[in-house]
């Protein structure tokens, strides 16, 4: 049996000295049904954060837009224990595809106005999430330290987004599965130890990611990726953790690797520390095209 329910806004005002008058816009209602939340956002421009909260709400998102300046597109829905909600929030006037390739490729235009428009989202650590980003253009920054995310989903087009755990608090269960896309933007994901994810997704168009694995691990990892005309770069941990790496490329690639990989097979490379049946382990799946990967240690970064 499916509920719908209406999504509660708010009209409270507070005024910061940087960023200027911050309003909430929308605040999710938890319900006593719902052990996961599944929630879907989509924020076309802007710079976007999300950060953890101790409040029971579902999402509280604050912004300095006016109804004037946006329209939005919301669903909450209840299905069995599962409380499903989608959030996409777009531009009135935005810019074309091809200006936005224009200002990637061969910078902004002078006169194009400096990008103000914000979003603050914060998310409870009371339930588990499963979580999809989607970002247009602008800057995103999000904050998982402390959250229970069950699987985790995060794509950009041309934005820049930073992900990691600033307050050093890892994800309260394990997650099932990190993945992360890029077209021509940018993803930097720190500390991915912390999320205690079991595989790891990465996908490069024609930008750029750059995925720190430079803690130990705390359960197994498989990061399964691919590249096409774009960059990855991957930062490892100290010799003492296992490391196994699969990498199928091509003579239009470039793969760097570092000097404590070696050779074990055909395109098959390994540390000294790795054995077939090491626990706490990094595999590498990776695939290649016309790109470039290069493998960092993490006292080099």
């Amino acid at each position: 049996m499916q509920k719908k329910i209406w999504l509660t806004c708010c009209g409270v005002a507070l005024v910061g000295m940087a960023l200027g008058q911050i309003k909430k816009q929308f605040t999710v209602e938890d319900s006593q049904s719902c052990e996961n939340i599944r929630l879907s956002l989509k924020a076309n421009s802007g710079n976007c954060f999300i950060k953890p909260s101790h409040n029971p709400e579902i999402l509280n998102v604050f912004s300095n837009q006016t109804e004037t300046n946006y329209a939005h597109n919301f669903r909450k829905e209840v299905k069995g224990k599962t409380c499903e909600v989608l959030l996409n929030l777009e531009e009135t006037q935005s810019e074309g595809l091809s200006q936005t390739i224009s200002a990637r490729f061969f910078g902004a235009s002078a006169e194009a106005p400096e990008n103000d428009k914000l979003w603050k989202m914060y998310l409870t650590d009371a339930k588990p999430y499963f979580l999809e980003l989607n970002y247009g253009v602008g800057n995103a920054n999000v904050d998982l330290s402390g959250l229970a995310i069950k699987k985790l989903k995060i794509s950009t087009g041309s934005a820049d987004v930073n992900v990691g755990y600033p307050s050093s608090l890892q994800n309260q269960i394990d997650m099932d599965t990190f993945s992360v896309k890029v077209d021509l933007g940018s993803i930097n994901v720190k500390s991915i130890n912390l999320s205690r994810a079991r595989v790891v997704m990465a996908d490069v168009g024609f930008g750029n990611m750059t995925l720190d694995f430079s803690n130990k691990p705390l359960v197994s990892n498989r990061v399964k990726g691919s590249v096409g005309a774009g960059n990855l770069l991957i930062i490892l941990p100290n010799d003492q953790t296992p490391v196994l790496v699969h990498i199928k490329d091509s003579w239009l690639c470039s793969v760097k690797l570092p000097g404590g990989l070696k050779k074990i097979g055909d395109s098959t490379f390994a540390n000294a520390a790795y054995t077939k049946d090491a626990k706490n382990s990094l595999t590498f799946d990776l695939d290649v095209a016309m790109g470039n990967i290069t493998f960092r240690p993490a006292e080099s970064h």
